[in-house]
């Protein structure tokens, strides 16, 4: 067994999200475990920008309420409790309502060789929020 200190909290990129979003790193797996999971915090309309995990991503909402879409234009509305399940190569953004915080457990694996899964694409535009506001 190993007990692991809190991690620093980390402002998330610009170039991957849009509004605040804040990070905390909460395990990051070594072999064989390539368990990767951190606490995301977004303010109020803040999102990431279009992505997609090559093993998949489970987010387990914590706090708040928010939004998850896909690209055929579905929109998951999610709030505390929920847990969204986003397969391999799906390319999806999520974050929280226009009105409210969001906070989420975000699970995932590295690739095999231990590398990052995660590609990251163009940013949500306002004009795509917006509409998952009304889907």
């Amino acid at each position: 067994m190993e007990l692991q200190s809190p991690r620093p909290t980390v402002k998330t990129p610009a170039a991957t999200f849009t509004g605040d979003v804040y990070l905390t790193p909460i395990y990051n797996g070594t072999g064989p475990s390539r368990m990767t999971a951190a606490l995301v915090r977004f303010t109020p309309g803040a999102r990431t920008n279009w992505h997609s995990h090559a093993v998949g991503q489970t987010l387990h909402i914590s706090e708040g309420s928010g939004l998850v879409g896909v690209r055929d234009g579905a929109v998951v509305r999610v709030r505390a409790g929920d847990t969204v399940i986003a397969p391999p190569g799906e390319e999806h953004w999520h974050g929280a309502a226009g009105d409210t915080f969001l906070s989420h457990f975000a699970l995932l694996e590295a690739n095999p060789d231990g590398s990052d899964p995660t590609t990251w694409l163009e940013p949500v535009t306002d004009e795509q929020y917006d509409a998952a506001h009304q889907a």
